[in-house]
């Protein structure tokens, strides 16, 4: 199995991405500069990681979302191949026009940083086949522009085909409808603020995001 990680200028949590990925399948992931143009043939699993591209300047995600490789990313997306998108990723991911609504500045204005309680509202999707329908699970969130913002249409639509992923058990960041985690209308691509690449490991305080990981990834093996 074939996994790649896009790497913005700012990325900061790649390498952690990756470790999760090879932790998984086994392999080593491409790390793929934001600058190329083609994944590497064969890709079966595309993640975007978090962290501040390009310093976060205009909007989260806005200059990200025009990289070359996003193109490639998109048409992988249309094609099928899975694409996650954690925290920064998630951003570019609606600045790309990839998943619906926008992710902006904090209802309290704060950078929060905390392990946090989710409910898996879809449990039948790729990403979440490991979980139970409305089982909490605790993932660490670290974003200062994570309030997920839609209109009223799309987001009774988004709830009406079963798109929400994952909730905010708590308040967190002034999310529209606690948002947490949103699909695609295909169900291949999701973007979530939390990390659950930084659930991986019970020395690191609990294994709630491995299961995302090895549901998707074992999906494709």
């Amino acid at each position: 199995m074939k996994t790649a990680v896009i790497v913005f200028p700012g990325s900061n949590c790649d390498r952690d991405m990756a470790v999760a990925l090879e932790q998984v399948t086994g392999r080593t992931p491409a790390m793929v500069w934001h600058r190329d143009t083609d994944l590497p043939d064969g890709t079966d699993f595309i993640a975007l990681p978090g962290g501040f591209s390009y310093g976060d300047y205009l909007r989260s995600g806005a200059m990200a979302a025009r990289s070359p490789i996003l193109r490639a990313v998109a048409d992988a997306a249309g094609r099928g191949v899975p694409v996650l998108g954690v925290c920064n990723g998630f951003q570019v991911l609606t600045e790309a026009q990839l998943l619906p609504g926008a992710l902006m500045r904090n209802a309290g204005l704060n950078f929060v940083c905390r392990t946090v309680p989710l409910k898996v509202e879809n449990s039948q999707s790729l990403f979440t086949a490991s979980y139970s329908a409305g089982e909490t699970i605790n993932i660490p969130v670290a974003h200062h522009d994570g309030n997920y913002f839609a209109d009223t249409a799309t987001l009774d639509r988004v709830e009406g085909e079963g798109r929400v992923a994952f909730r905010y058990a708590d308040s967190v960041n002034g999310s529209a409808r606690a948002i947490a985690g949103v699909l695609n209308d295909a169900g291949n691509v999701l973007g979530m603020m939390p990390h659950p690449e930084r659930a991986i490991d019970r020395a690191h305080g609990g294994t709630d995001g491995l299961r995302l990981f090895e549901a998707a990834l074992g999906a494709l093996a």
